[in-house]
């Protein structure tokens, strides 16, 4: 039986902290800031993929507080969420993500993107979608103030 899930996360851009998206180090004045690497993409692929399969979201199972994850590449929790679907015997089908941000420029970092969460999910790259838009200058993205990122996974479980 196919099942959807759906994703979201988003996180203020500041001063000293590195960008990562999607896996990737960007170059950039400024840093998503965050607990773990604040990867905002990569959280909401990794809520999508755990919404599909009806569990909690990731600031359940990787809560901000618990130090651990502090500075954690958000690898670990997409991982961990492709782990659950194939605990319950299932498989992903698919993903697919949009980024919202007005700076820095996504599109040259796409293919490297697609392939980390390819690999973070064990899945062929073809399954893999991820665009960037800007918000036309509207809004805290449009003000540069921060990234955003929308996600969905499809993923198919034995009845």
């Amino acid at each position: 039986m196919v099942h959807v899930g759906i994703g979201y996360d988003i996180h203020p851009l500041v001063e000293g902290r590195r960008l990562v998206l999607g896996g990737v180090e960007i170059p950039h004045p400024k840093g998503l800031e965050g607990h773990s690497d604040a990867d905002a993409l990569l959280h909401a692929l990794t809520d999508a993929v755990l919404g599909a399969v009806g569990e909690v979201d990731i600031g359940h199972l990787f809560p901000n507080t618990d130090p651990t994850w502090k500075n954690a590449p958000s690898r670990v929790f997409l991982e961990e969420a492709a782990r659950r679907v194939r605990a319950r015997g299932g498989r992903i089908v698919n993903v697919d993500a949009t980024v919202l941000a007005e700076q820095p420029k996504i599109f040259p970092h796409l293919a490297a993107m697609k392939a980390h969460i390819a690999t973070a999910l064990g899945i062929p790259v073809a399954r893999v979608g991820v665009k960037a838009t800007t918000n036309e200058r509207l809004g805290f993205v449009g003000r540069e103030e921060g990234i955003a990122a929308m996600a969905v996974a499809t993923v198919d479980l034995p009845e």
